[in-house]
């Protein structure tokens, strides 16, 4: 986009200005990294701006403190931006074995789904990121229709950022905004495991 100017204006019947504000559904996929921590830099934009701010963790353990949490949730308390509202809904990482079933983990990312289409409903944030929300898709625990149609259906000026590898087609074609990360390089490839400041 030259000078921030669309390549071309739809003949949608929208103002400028009813376009500029329309919300989005975007989506961060990939084998790269950073599909998270751009959702979180979308989530400091829009503290910046006073939004509310709801963010639904779907695999990360809940036992682990990432930086942005911690970080997010000091800035929501302060007062000066929006509100921040954190919620973990997974059981761990996908590649750990965690105690509990496969059924449980399914039933937990339900009912993680379950809140998301209430605050959606009640228009609770104005904007959500839906971390790692494309693996319970994937596993058939959450099914994908049902995503795509609540969506595309929710009321209001609602944002919504998924985050997470393998998006399924039928989220990237219902997204406003997909960015697909890959990677070139990586240091675990080189056997060098995560560290603080990086991965969390």
């Amino acid at each position: 986009m030259p000078q921030g100017r669309p390549v071309s204006v739809p003949e949608d019947g929208l103002t400028t200005r009813q376009r500029r504000t329309r919300p989005l559904l975007i989506v961060h996929t990939g084998p790269g990294k950073g599909k998270s921590t751009a959702a979180f830099g979308l989530a400091l934009r829009a503290w910046n701006q006073g939004w509310p701010i709801g963010v639904f963790q779907f695999v990360k353990s809940a036992k682990w403190r990432i930086g942005e949490e911690r970080a997010l949730r000091v800035l929501g308390d302060s007062g000066e931006g929006g509100t921040v509202s954190w919620h973990k809904m997974g059981e761990g990482w996908s590649w750990i074995q965690r105690p509990g079933s496969e059924e449980d983990h399914a039933a937990d990312a339900r009912e993680g789904w379950e809140q998301i289409k209430r605050d959606l409903a009640a228009e609770t944030f104005r904007l959500y990121v839906l971390d790692e929300f494309t693996y319970p898709m994937k596993w058939g625990w959450i099914d994908v229709d049902e995503v795509v149609a609540t969506l595309r259906g929710r009321p209001g000026g609602q944002h919504v950022v998924v985050t997470g590898r393998d998006a399924d087609p039928r989220l990237l074609e219902a997204a406003d905004l997909v960015t697909e990360m890959g990677k070139v390089k990586h240091p675990m490839d080189a056997g060098q495991k995560g560290q603080k400041g990086i991965e969390w």
